[in-house]
Order: structure tokens, then C-alpha cells, then sequence
């Protein structure tokens, strides 16, 4: 899968809404008086942008829209997906933000916290597609839809910034059927068929399966995705082979993988027969890369 940076600007990809999102982090920090603001006025400075730590910078768009909003304008040393380290100095000088005082400092805490969690998602996700990579499996590797809420738009660019899939974005994007949505139905059967009657073709649907039983039964029910949940590496790999031999040119399905699955456990699940192996690690516990921005004393 080639690198949404190799084939055009991530940033088009943003929905209309992306910056009222912007807006709310703005409006979150300050949602009364500017104290600090006060004290510093309006006198034009320049602050730079330090990464502190090694990592993969994501976030460009977003990080630009904070100080756009504010009259500030940002100007980047190094590209969005770029991989840096702070070198002997500690700190690598990554962008340079002009504006007013109060604004650059309106700016600087939701801009940072913004760019450390989708450097850390970018990066992590870079080292997962490095091992794919180096272990020549052919498969995607996919992020899961257990971000923060009102955060998400930022955390799936992220991993698109890093290499790999974001996988479904919402509820909307793909039926995923789980152990509740069968266990609310009745059956695997009943679930994909109420599924398919409200999805239609176009929306495909993935269920959850605990064993090779569960999964012959969503694929005969015309489940286009079947997920074997919390298997070890070796079982994934024999049950997704066991699966793909059976059904060979009957049905059409992918495997995905997941439950568990980190940086340090993925290389049992490489199999041939897997297709996808998705990771809630990409969000969930993921390193943040530290910045700074600090103002520049006036010579």
C-alpha cells in the first residue's frame, strides 16, 4: 500500500467540518478571560517549534488551522511524515510560528497537545508498516475505531501520515457485526441477514468470530470480512489457511486479526492467509512525541 504522501496532499482528504474542530480545542482553552494573554499584549514575536524527542511529525494541517485562526502564520523546516531526532542538542527546530504574543500563547497548548499524540500514532504506525515490510507480508495493517472521542479525525489522519489503513472511520463506513450485535440477535445468520437488508451491496459487512464454526457459518451467511478475535499467531494463521482452502473459488472473503496484537507480538500473525491485522495499540497507550514552543527573546 503506498503512502497517502506519496500520491498528494493528506490534507485534502479533511471533511468541511475539520475546522470547527480546530475552533472547539481554541474555545475549550479559553472559554472565559485570557489572563496570561493580558499580561503579554499584542507585540509581534517569533516562537520555535522544538521536537524534543524522535519521531514522525503529523499533524501539519491541524497545527497550521490553531494559528491561522489567531492571525499567526507557521513556517515548517521539515515535511509532514518526516521522520526526525532531536540530535546532540536535544531539540530539533521543526517550525517557526509569527504573530502577536497573546496569540502565539492562545495557540500553543492545544497546537502541542495536537501534534505530540499524532506524531506518536504516525509514528508507531510507521514501525508496524517497517515490519510488514520487512517480513514481505502482503497484507494491510489497520488501525481500529477505538480513538478519543471528538479527537478521531486527527488520530485516523495520523496513521494514513504513518503507512497504514485507517480502517472503518464511524458506524457508517462498514457493518461490523460483534459478540453483542449476536447475541442481541439470536445468531450469526440472523445478524448478517438484518445486516445486508439495511446496508444493501454497497456496504460491507465484517463479523466477529470466536472459532472456525462461527466463521463457516458468516461466511456461508455472506459476511464479506470475517475477524478471528483474540487467536495467537499460529491459530490465525492455520484457521485463515483452514478457511481459504475450504471456500476456495466458492466464496469471496477477507481474514482480519485482531485483539492483543502490539509492535513487540505481531510477527506470528505475518500468515499468507491473512489479510488484515488491525491494532488498537495505534490509539490506545501510544508514546506521545514531545515539542515545545518557545518564545524568542527580543535582541
Amino acid at each position: 500500500m503506498a503512502s497517502c504522501l506519496s500520491l498528494g496532499n493528506p490534507s485534502h482528504l479533511l471533511p468541511t467540518g475539520w475546522k470547527r474542530v480546530v475552533s472547539s480545542w481554541l474555545d475549550e482553552d479559553t472559554p472565559s478571560f485570557d489572563f496570561g494573554g493580558f499580561v503579554v499584549g499584542e507585540t509581534e514575536q517569533v516562537a520555535i517549534l522544538f521536537g524534543k524527542a524522535p519521531g514522525v511529525l503529523a499533524g501539519v494541517p491541524f497545527f497550521d488551522e490553531v494559528f491561522h485562526q489567531l492571525g499567526c502564520k507557521v513556517e515548517w523546516k521539515i515535511k509532514e511524515g518526516e521522520y526526525f531526532e532531536p540530535g546532540t542538542a536535544g531539540k530539533k527546530e521543526v517550525a517557526r510560528v509569527y504573530g502577536k504574543a497573546r496569540h502565539l500563547l492562545l495557540g500553543e497548548r492545544p497546537a502541542l497537545n495536537m501534534l505530540a499524540r499524532a506524531s506518536g500514532i504516525a509514528t508507531r504506525a510507521r514501525r508496524l508498516r517497517q515490519l510488514k515490510d520487512k517480513a514481505n507480508w502482503t497484507g494491510v495493517i489497520a488501525g481500529t475505531r477505538k480513538t478519543t472521542p471528538g479527537f478521531r479525525i486527527v488520530e485516523k489522519y495520523a496513521m494514513l501520515v504513518g503507512g497504514v489503513d485507517t480502517h472503518r472511520a464511524d458506524l457508517s463506513s462498514m457493518i461490523m457485526l460483534k459478540d453483542n450485535h449476536i447475541w442481541a440477535t439470536g445468531s450469526i445468520t440472523k445478524a448478517v441477514q438484518a445486516a445486508r437488508s439495511t446496508g444493501g451491496f454497497a456496504i460491507k459487512i465484517e463479523v466477529e468470530c470466536q472459532s472456525e464454526a462461527e466463521a463457516d457459518e458468516a461466511i456461508l451467511a455472506g459476511a464479506d470480512i470475517i475477524m478471528l478475535d483474540n487467536f495467537d499467531g499460529p491459530g490465525l494463521c492455520k484457521a485463515a489457511k483452514n478457511l481459504k482452502v475450504r471456500y476456495a473459488g466458492k466464496k469471496m472473503f477477507l481474514i482480519e486479526g485482531s485483539g492483543g496484537l502490539t509492535e513487540d507480538n505481531v510477527a506470528p500473525y505475518f500468515g499468507e492467509a491473512v489479510d488484515v491485522l488491525s491494532f488498537g495499540s495505534l490509539t490506545q497507550s501510544v508514546p506521545h512525541i514531545d515539542f515545545s514552543l518557545k518564545v524568542q527573546p527580543k535582541k
